[in-house]
């Protein structure tokens, strides 16, 4: 019997392939999506509270940029707000 099995992993070269195609149906424009902004999060995140932690802080933070007017300059500003509470968990300042 053979087993198959289903690798999950995006090779690194095919994640701006994949967010082209997101945005694309979306219909987000890509300029304004930084890929390194939405990594160094789920990064920070993952590291200072929790890896499941991660993506769903991303989503909360792209969800607050887009509803504060969704520019890159809101994304970003959400991003640091996340990663400062993130180290401030880490720190045990903000539980």
């Amino acid at each position: 019997m053979t087993e198959t099995t289903t690798d999950r992993t995006l090779p690194p070269e095919a994640l701006d392939t994949w967010v082209d195609a997101v945005c694309e149906r979306l219909d987000l424009p890509r300029e304004e999506v930084s890929i390194a902004l939405v990594l160094d999060l789920a990064r920070d995140v993952a590291h200072d509270v929790a890896r499941p932690a991660a993506p769903v802080s991303a989503f909360l933070a792209g969800l607050a940029a887009g509803r504060r007017g969704g520019s890159a300059d809101e994304a970003e500003a959400a991003v640091r707000l996340v990663a400062a509470l993130a180290a401030q968990w880490r720190d045990g300042a903000a539980r």
